[in-house]
């Protein structure tokens, strides 16, 4: 009998695995009104089905000259038909970016169609506008809902949740207990973990305009999982001497200075999975020491990702360590299946889509970039691997960079600023880099030169295949 029992429910988990099914997002009467943008109308349905609207949530993006753009996002699984309405101007142009998805819509006169057979995380944009763009989150099903009534739950039902009295407008969150914002929760103020573990953030629910997201203080096993944070003071996830993170589907929006997506310093055993980060500042930084932080970096694995930054690094390495001690050792970092969509920095002290900033006596090695897509660089490099005394963030140069590999990376658009590899001095120097079949604008590069990088000084061991 169990055995019947056990094939009935693996049956019926596999049934509604190929099913069919759409789930849209209440919105907070609150919010219908004061983030609503009405550049676009988007409606999504089953095939066959009555269109559903959804609510084209205001987000503002670009540090320089911070400008509304929308995002609406539902959850699905099967197949689902998306329609929509461009309400300001005519379409002349339309791309649905990451390009690698292959996306070809059909266009009507102002109304945009095209359909989806699985979770993805999208741009559209109409007549090359990547300032008052479409985003669009098509969610995998939820497949964990608490029960509220578990005591170690704090579950955020759909409404506008405010701290009430509490200090740094924040929910203070302790070891073993879950957090869940439910699909149309919408929280004002930041989660703070501090010297906890087995902590977990779920939901499809919303984080709107905190001063950090989410903020891990000598914790251990984090995992935040579907959550959208939109508009924080500073970073996203703030991470600092924690062991065991695991971000996965986290959607993110910044347009302040020091408005960092994902910063972590002196964090080791980290998995960044399926995240999708437009902020005015760094998308992923990873640090050594910095502030009250201390330790080496180890073992990070970051996939299946989408980073936009408008300004400074889609990824940066190694800036900050212990120049009190020896510096600290960041190692055994991959990167892979990644979709930039955009880098632009013009400050060239400071520019890199894979950037290494290595400084403060650290050592960074073992390092592995692979089938990285870059779709646009408005200004600044592909490659930057540095060793470095920046005098505005160091205490001291940088030890070294060693035993790092660029596999499968494909760049489409033009270079204005050549790629740098370079050390800082016989004893600090960049060593063993691989690079190997690197693709410019459909063209597998045969030379340096070909692909405008520059080897420079002190430099051992720097190949192209």
């Amino acid at each position: 009998m169990k055995k019947i029992k056990f094939v009935w429910g693996l049956l019926f988990i596999c049934c509604n695995l190929w099913a069919d099914e759409l789930v849209i997002h209440s919105i907070p009467n609150e919010i219908v009104y004061t983030r609503h943008n009405n550049d676009f109308t988007v409606q999504v349905r089953l095939p066959g089905k009555d269109w559903k609207d959804l609510f084209e949530y205001n987000v503002s993006v670009d540090l320089d000259n911070p400008q509304p753009a929308s995002m609406v996002q539902f959850d699905f699984s099967g197949k689902v038909e998306m329609k929509v309405r461009v309400n300001n101007g005519m379409i002349h142009q339309v791309n649905i970016r990451p390009a690698e998805k292959q996306i070809i819509p059909l266009i009507k006169n102002n109304t945009i169609l095209f359909s989806l057979d699985k979770p993805v995380k999208l741009s559209l944009e109409v007549n090359g506008d990547r300032l008052h763009n479409l985003h669009i989150f098509a969610n995998p099903l939820e497949t964990e809902i608490p029960d509220p009534k578990d005591p170690d739950v704090i579950y955020f039902a759909p409404g506008l949740h405010k701290p009430k009295d509490l200090p740094g407008n924040a929910f203070r969150v302790s070891s073993g207990q879950t957090v869940y914002l439910a699909p149309g929760a919408v929280v004002r103020g930041k989660f703070a973990c501090s010297h906890s573990e087995n902590i977990r953030f779920l939901g499809r629910g919303i984080i709107e305009e905190p001063e950090r997201g989410f903020e891990l203080i000598n914790c251990k096993n984090i995992e935040i999982e579907g959550i959208t944070v939109i508009n924080p003071m500073h970073y996203t996830v703030y991470g600092g001497q924690t062991d065991g993170l695991k971000i996965k589907n986290l959607k993110s929006f910044s347009c302040r200075g020091w408005s960092d997506g994902i910063d972590l310093m002196s964090c080791s055993n980290v998995e960044i999975d399926d995240v999708f980060m437009r902020n005015s500042d760094d998308c992923i930084a990873i640090y050594g020491h910095r502030w009250s932080f201390y330790g080496d970096v180890k073992n990070y694995d970051v996939k299946n990702s989408i980073l936009w930054a408008d300004v400074a690094h889609p990824i940066n390495i190694g800036i900050h360590g212990d120049t009190k001690g020896n510096g600290n050792t960041i190692e055994q970092l991959n990167f892979s299946n990644i979709d930039i969509l955009e880098h632009h920095e013009d400050d060239r002290e400071f520019q890199g889509c894979m950037a290494f900033m290595v400084g403060d006596h650290n050592l960074v090695k073992d390092v592995v970039f692979e089938n990285i897509r870059v779709e646009s660089i408005s200004e600044g490099r592909l490659f930057s691997a540095r060793v470095l005394f920046n005098k505005k963030y160091n205490d001291a140069p940088g030890s070294g960079i060693e035993n790092v590999i660029f596999r499968n990376i494909f760049y489409n658009g033009s270079d204005e600023n050549e790629s740098l590899i370079e050390g800082y001095n016989d004893k600090c120097k960049v060593k063993n880099v691989l690079f190997e079949n690197i693709v410019i604008n459909g063209k597998r590069i045969k030379s340096f030169e070909e692909g405008n990088i520059k080897i420079g000084e002190y430099t051992e061991n720097v190949r192209l295949n």
